[in-house]
């Protein structure tokens, strides 16, 4: 009987036990199950779903990107260059193989591309060498690559070489004469008579030649580029430098002479040179001489920098001319560049300070320097990780600058559309009867109107009376007030069924006014819908801003997003042969619009984990 009693008791104590429990049991029950807020329980439920996290962490790496990458690729939106245009992703433009390493003697950097020679007499071609869909610059002729050369020269379209017996070879586009060698060099071919060639070079559909007896020969394109020989320079011409259209000679008694007939910038050699100069060099539309004393003199339309010479420890005893920029050698081994510095052409890269430099050869966008002991360095263009569009715009400077504003353009308008339907659907949803009676019907109103035609016929009245910036500002009111009904009607829905609840008839009953009760206690407890829906919003404006900007009625080019970069991509030609045009924009557009999605699917299910078993 004790015992039973004994058991009895026990089970009446643990049964008492789990029913009330003791203040230690309850805090160690407490310490295991703590109690969260929904702020922490939402946070939980999120960063534990994959999908989310992972579209939140792209989404996040995107915005950064195109937010602070702006800051280190600016866009210059005047920017436009024929010779870059249509350039596949590539970043082998200053790659040359690695069995040329040591052995190149000469090095002629051009559009997308760079020619070298070896000691050997071999050519190389590397970078991307297509001319036109038939035309190839890396399709060396069989003759070239059995002769020995000696000097190569690229133009924009064509190379020519010469080889140790004084034979010249062209190859590449001959559509305007270029390969048409004048009647005196091709008797002198035919006959196996070497001229004596000195210099070899090429420039925009012509090349020159300089013979040892001071003789100049100029072939090619002679309607567009004036490139004909004065008679006043025969027979006394010691170097040439070429620039877009035209040439300048450095004659046997030191002085700088124009080659052509023309009156232009560069034809107007500056008389201050005297006749002690050195070396002459030239870019697309400047020219550039210095003299004996190491004084550098640049003239002609000099709209990227040329002129502005910088202060050089030692004299310069050589120059090199890029398209847009100069390089010196100077006297005591130092390389020194200046000018345009869009693709780093004019930034010398600390391996090149620290070495004792040669020889140094610059073209275009490129410089290669050759150091005493055969080293090569290089700085300048080295390709485009997304290519160039038809103007020769960077794609994926134009895809971050362009995403800043499609981002720009979404967030904005979605904030405007919060605003107002947040306050509308508020207001008609606690106050019902005739004030909700007429904001949903303006609601109706608004959510009626078709907005792409709207659209367009605002872009027609409109025109360009407005600037690009004023036209961006416009967008996103315009996005915004027009959005705003889906809202409106979400938070009308909610506002109802939270206004019968009794902390609504509590506030009432305290006193507290009605603007109060509907923002500061009803629409907290809609906020997970107000997020979700805002996310979603987000991702709509985006896609909404670059369809308008795809149909003209958006943001114009030269300015750049993510819609009007696909503009272009809109025929066939360029769909098949320039798909980095468009799959660059399209996948980062589409990825993040389906990452800002998935965000906004996570969000949900943390607030309301039910969703996910429905």
């Amino acid at each position: 009987m004790a015992k039973n009693k004994k058991n009895s008791s026990k089970r009446s104590g643990g049964l008492f036990s789990r029913l009330f429990g003791s203040r230690n049991k309850a805090t160690s029950f407490l310490e295991e199950e703590q109690m969260q807020s929904p702020g922490r329980v939402v946070f939980k439920n999120f960063i534990h779903n994959p999908l989310g996290m992972t579209g939140l962490i792209i989404f996040l790496c995107i915005f950064i990107f195109v937010m602070v990458g702006p800051h280190f690729m600016p866009i210059d939106l005047s920017y436009q260059d024929n010779t870059q245009a249509n350039v596949p992703p590539t970043m082998s433009m200053m790659t040359p193989p690695d069995n040329m390493e040591g052995k190149l003697v000469d090095i002629t950097p051009g559009t997308t591309f760079a020619i070298g020679v070896t000691d050997a007499g071999k050519v190389y071609v590397w970078g991307y060498t297509k001319i036109t869909d038939k035309i190839d610059l890396a399709d060396i002729p069989e003759e070239v690559q059995e002769a020995n050369i000696v000097q190569i020269a690229a133009g924009y379209d064509h190379v020519a070489a010469l080889d140790d017996q004084g034979k010249i070879y062209i190859w590449g586009n001959d559509r305007l004469g270029q390969d048409i060698l004048p009647t005196e060099l091709q008797t002198a071919m035919i006959s196996r008579k070497d001229l004596h060639f000195v210099q070899l070079e090429a420039g925009y559909q012509f090349t020159v030649a300089v013979t040892e007896d001071g003789q100049v020969y100029t072939w090619g394109n002679q309607n567009m580029c004036d490139v004909k020989v004065k008679k006043d320079i025969k027979g006394h011409v010691q170097k040439v430098a070429l620039t877009n259209y035209n040439y300048i000679a450095l004659l046997d008694d030191g002085t700088v002479s124009y080659g052509g007939f023309q009156k232009n910038p560069i034809a107007s050699v500056p008389e201050s040179l005297g006749n002690n100069i050195v070396d002459i060099a030239a870019t697309g539309n400047t020219c550039a001489a210095v003299d004996a004393n190491g004084k550098i003199t640049v003239w002609g339309n000099a709209s990227k920098g040329e002129d502005k010479i910088p202060e050089m420890d030692s004299k310069p005893v050589e120059l090199y001319g890029g398209l847009n920029h100069y390089t010196a050698l100077l006297e005591n081994g130092e390389v020194v560049s200046w000018g345009d510095d869009t693709h780093g052409q004019a930034t010398i890269p600390a391996s090149v300070h620290d070495a004792d430099v040669e020889t140094v050869f610059a073209g275009f966008y490129q410089n290669y320097a050759i150091t005493t002991d055969g080293k090569l360095e290089t700085w300048g263009l080295k390709g485009y990780l997304c290519g160039t569009d038809n103007f020769g715009r960077d794609i994926l400077t134009r895809i971050v600058n362009g995403g800043r504003v499609t981002m720009t353009v979404g967030a904005v308008s979605v904030i405007i559309s919060l605003i107002i339907g947040v306050i509308m659907g508020g207001v008609a949803g606690y106050f019902g009867g005739w004030v909700d009676m007429l904001v949903m019907r303006a609601a109706e109103i608004i959510g009626g109107l078709p907005f792409l035609p709207f659209a367009l016929i605002l872009s027609a009245i409109i025109g360009t009376a407005i600037s690009v910036e004023q036209r961006m500002y416009l967008i996103m009111v315009v996005l915004g007030v027009l959005s705003w009904p889906g809202t409106c009607r979400l938070v009308r829905a909610q506002i109802l069924s939270q206004r019968e609840q009794e902390f609504v008839t509590a506030a009432k009953a305290m006193g507290v006014r009605e603007g109060s009760i509907v923002f500061r206690h009803i629409l907290p407890n809609v906020l997970s819908l107000i997020l979700v829906t805002a996310t979603l919003d987000f991702a709509t404006c985006m896609l909404t801003e670059s369809s308008l900007s795809y149909l003209g009625f958006g943001i114009s080019p030269p300015t750049p997003t993510w819609g009007n970069m696909l503009t272009g991509a809109n025929n066939s030609v360029v769909i098949q042969q320039y798909w980095w045009r468009w799959v660059f924009p399209a996948a980062v557009f589409a990825i993040c619009t389906i990452c800002i999605n998935l965000v906004g699917d996570a969000l949900r299910d943390a607030f309301d984990p039910k969703s996910a078993e429905r």
